[in-house]
Parts: structure tokens; C-alpha cells; sequence
């Protein structure tokens, strides 16, 4: 997208109108709103237990940020300067959203597991727990074919564990003690926290973040919005509260990104190879980093930790079963397994696969064109900034997943938060450096001018 088409400008200018109206009261206003009806209708409607248990107190949660982002409203309506309608008051009431959004309903679940509740978890946090186990007891979170063959069939797809071996360290402390606060989904709350906060303290220390004026306060404006899309937005606190396994990777891929923003690229690397080392969306967020990383000459710095920590990762469990790896990781998520994945979302991919003749094949062909034409826009046009490479990956998880054959609704939190996450990584002062081949005579005004329409794409 060039800044220069007026199209492009239009759109860009009706966004910023509605997400600064009211002083970006307004769209918080909307979004709590709108969440609090998501919840109410889950907690009646849902047919996941666990969800419903959410819904029941995410709605309250949700009232309560309406309400309290409603009075902010109307009071910045008779005192626009007033310290409670700022910008810190709305970050104060997302932290407050957050917890009574996500946290509490994951430690009231959490506690009522541990009080023998078996309906107030999702399959996925009991997965991780077992391979926590399995990597503390054999030294793999993996189960071979045998096994998990010898197991009833109707407990055959518990026996899978389709993630990344870093992803059994959540589950070490169930395996230690069976209590609430060993709940493997307590954790995951914690790396997300902690990724989150190591992710908004390195944007306010970069260049753009500690201007004055303006556009200090933009910065720290679209920063907020892509804190709420990554922890109050429903889709993010119902799977945090329920599952949860996927909003660390999520948090490591948007640390990544702001340290791409400022200018880190071997510590972008080391954060989106964790991400990496606990499941496998995080590997195209890796492959778009490493290419940004080449604009930079910085590549190789970017490989190390993007590729080096989840290669780390796999070599144990390989070394010790690597049929069990096998299984796990390629063959189960592949549809090639002993039982296929029960994640059956209505996106394009899975109605292809399921209404058509060869439609798994169909599909599948759709999704590596897709990535072809990623390949070759990377290849073409690689992202020069942390804006584009968020933009590259959040459009193309987009795509990823509404052509991938089994998928799941919550998977959308990976491009929704990443979209989101964008504006907060612009820096005006983020010139690339410009290929030395186009200082050559007679193509330096060229070459400049084609490197400075990257930069405002």
C-alpha cells in the first residue's frame, strides 16, 4: 500500500477518525460493549462447558469496562482535561478489563478443577499437563504410535500432543503437584504478562515513543489498542481462560516484532524462536522476520535465535523417540495420523475439503499457492520495517487459516492482534539503509525514490 493513493490515504485517515474519536473513549466504549454481548450469548448458547463457565463471568467484566468507559465519555464531554478521561485512565481500565475478563475467570476455573470439576478446562490444557509429565518421566512429551494405538480409541486423540516440545514446560508444575496454581493455563497467563510487558517497555523506548507532543501520544494511543486486541478482545481472554496455549506464542511473536521495531534484530530473533519452540505458527512470523532481518544485514543474527532455539528444542525429543516426534508434530497435524484433528471450522479450506471431490487435495493446493505468492512478495518486495513485516504475517496467517483444511475459530487471534499491532511499531526516524549497488551513477534519485515508497508502504 502506497501512502501517495489518495485511496489509501482515505481509508488510512477513516480509520484514525473513528480510533481517536472521543479521544479513543469511543471505540473502547464499542468494544466492551460488543464483548460484553459476545460473552452474555456464549454463556447461553455455547455447547463447551468451559465456555459457558467463561461467558458467565466475562460478561460481568465486560459491563463493568462499558459502564466505566461510558462516564469517561461524557465526563471528557464537560472536562476534555481531566486526568481520568487520559490516556493511563484507559490503559487502568484495560488492565482492569483484562483481569476480570480473562485472569479470574481462568483462576475460577482453575480452582474449580483443582476441587474436582472436570468440565472447567479445555482438552488442550489437559494435553500439556500429560506431556509435562511425559517430558519429566521419559524425556520426550511425545507418545509413539504404538502407544497411542494401544490406547481405547476414544481416548487415542488425548494421546497426541501437536505442538512443539517447548510447550511441555507449562505442563511441568502439574506434573510436580496437583493444585490450582499448577494449572498449566495459570502459566500460560503468566509468559503472556510477562511477554506483553517486555513487548510495551521496549516501543515506549524507542526513538518515536519518547518524542514530545503529537506524536508521542499516537504512538502510546495505537500501542494501547494493540494491548486490547491481544488480551481483552474475547476471542483472546475466552481462549486464555479456557485453553490458553496459544496467547504465549502469540505474546513472544508481538515482542519480536517491537524489537524489531527497535532496531534488536538478534533479540527478535531469540523472541520469536521461543514462540517457535512452542508451536508452529510462530515459524512464519520467524521466516518474515528473518527476511527483514536481510534488509538489515542482520540476518544472520535473526536465524540464530529464530531458528537455532526451536531446532534446540526438537533434537532431545528426537534423540529420544523420533517416531514419536514424527506423529506428533507431522503426521497428526498433517490429517495423516490414526485419528484426524477435530477442529472443523467453516472457513473456505475445510468446506472445500469436505463438499468437494478431491477437496483436501484442492485445498491443499490453494494454501501452497497461497504461500508461493508470500514467497514471492517476500522475494519482491521485502519488508524494510517492523510495520510491514506485521503486516506480511498478519494478512498471510489470514489467509493461512482460511485455507488450511482443519482449523479453528481462535486460531483468527493471531492475525486480528497482529493487524492490530502495527501502527504501534511505526518510527518515523526508521530509514532502511539503501543497497550499496544503488549508489552506482544514474540510479541513486531512482533507487532512493523506490526505497522511500517501501518505507511509507
Amino acid at each position: 500500500m502506497i501512502a501517495d493513493d489518495p485511496t489509501a490515504r482515505r481509508r488510512r485517515w477513516h480509520w484514525r477518525t473513528l480510533d481517536a474519536a472521543g479521544g479513543g473513549l469511543a471505540l473502547d466504549l464499542g468494544l466492551y460493549a460488543a464483548s460484553a454481548a459476545f460473552a452474555a450469548i456464549t454463556a447461553v448458547t455455547s455447547t463447551l462447558l468451559p465456555h459457558r463457565a467463561w461467558g458467565a463471568i466475562a460478561a460481568v467484566g465486560y459491563l463493568v469496562a462499558t459502564l466505566v468507559a461510558l462516564v469517561q465519555l461524557l465526563l471528557r464531554r464537560r472536562s476534555p482535561t481531566s486526568p481520568l478521561v487520559g490516556l493511563p485512565a484507559r490503559w487502568a481500565v484495560t488492565g482492569l478489563a483484562w483481569a476480570g475478563t480473562a485472569l479470574l475467570p481462568l483462576l475460577w476455573q482453575s480452582i474449580d478443577r483443582a476441587g474436582g470439576r472436570t468440565d472447567r478446562a479445555q482438552e488442550e490444557v489437559l494435553v500439556v499437563e500429560q506431556a509435562g509429565t511425559r517430558l519429566l518421566e521419559h524425556g520426550t512429551p511425545y507418545l509413539g504410535p504404538d502407544a497411542i494405538a494401544a490406547l481405547p480409541p476414544g481416548e487415542q486423540l488425548m494421546g497426541y500432543t501437536p505442538y512443539q516440545p517447548g510447550m511441555a514446560m507449562f505442563g511441568l508444575p502439574r506434573a510436580l503437584a496437583d493444585t490450582w496454581w499448577t494449572d498449566s493455563r495459570v502459566w500460560f497467563a503468566v509468559g503472556t504478562a510477562l511477554a506483553l510487558a517486555l513487548a510495551v517497555a521496549t516501543l515506549r523506548r524507542t526513538p518515536a515513543a519518547t518524542d514530545q507532543g503529537d506524536t508521542r501520544h499516537r504512538r502510546d494511543a495505537a500501542l494501547l489498542r494493540g494491548v486490547q486486541a491481544a488480551t481483552v478482545l474475547p476471542i483472546c481472554a475466552l481462549t486464555l481462560a479456557t485453553g490458553g496455549d496459544d496467547l504465549p506464542v502469540l505474546a513472544l511473536c508481538l515482542l519480536a516484532l517491537a524489537l524489531a521495531a527497535a532496531d534488536r534484530p538478534g533479540r527478535a530473533g531469540l523472541a520469536v524462536g521461543l514462540a517457535g519452540a512452542l508451536k508452529l505458527f510462530a515459524w512464519p512470523v520467524a521466516l518474515v522476520l528473518i527476511v527483514w532481518g536481510l534488509t538489515r544485514r542482520a540476518g544472520t543474527r535473526v536465524a540464530a535465535g529464530a531458528i537455532g532455539l526451536p531446532v534446540a528444542a526438537l533434537l532431545p525429543a528426537m534423540l529420544v523417540d523420533r517416531d514419536a516426534l514424527t506423529e506428533n508434530v507431522l503426521r497428526f497435524p498433517l490429517g495423516h495420523g490414526l485419528v484426524t484433528s477435530p477442529a472443523q471450522s467453516p472457513f473456505p479450506g475445510y468446506l472445500i475439503a469436505t463438499a468437494l471431490p478431491a477437496g483436501r487435495l484442492i485445498a491443499a493446493a490453494l494454501l501452497v499457492a497461497a504461500g508461493v505468492a508470500i514467497a514471492v512478495r517476500l522475494v519482491r518486495r521485502p519488508p524494510r520495517t517492523a510495520v510491514a513485516a506485521a503486516l506480511i504475517c498478519g494478512y498471510g496467517l489470514l489467509v493461512a487459516i482460511a485455507l488450511m483444511p482443519s482449523t479453528r475459530f481462535g486460531y483468527l487471534l493471531y492475525p486480528l492482534a497482529l493487524l492490530t499491532w502495527a501502527p504501534a511499531l511505526h518510527r518515523p526516524v526508521d530509514t532502511p539503509p539503501i543497497p550499496v549497488s544503488d549508489h552506482l551513477p544514474g540510479r541513486a534519485t531512482s533507487a532512493n525514490w523506490r526505497a522511500e515508497r517501501r518505507v511509507r508502504a
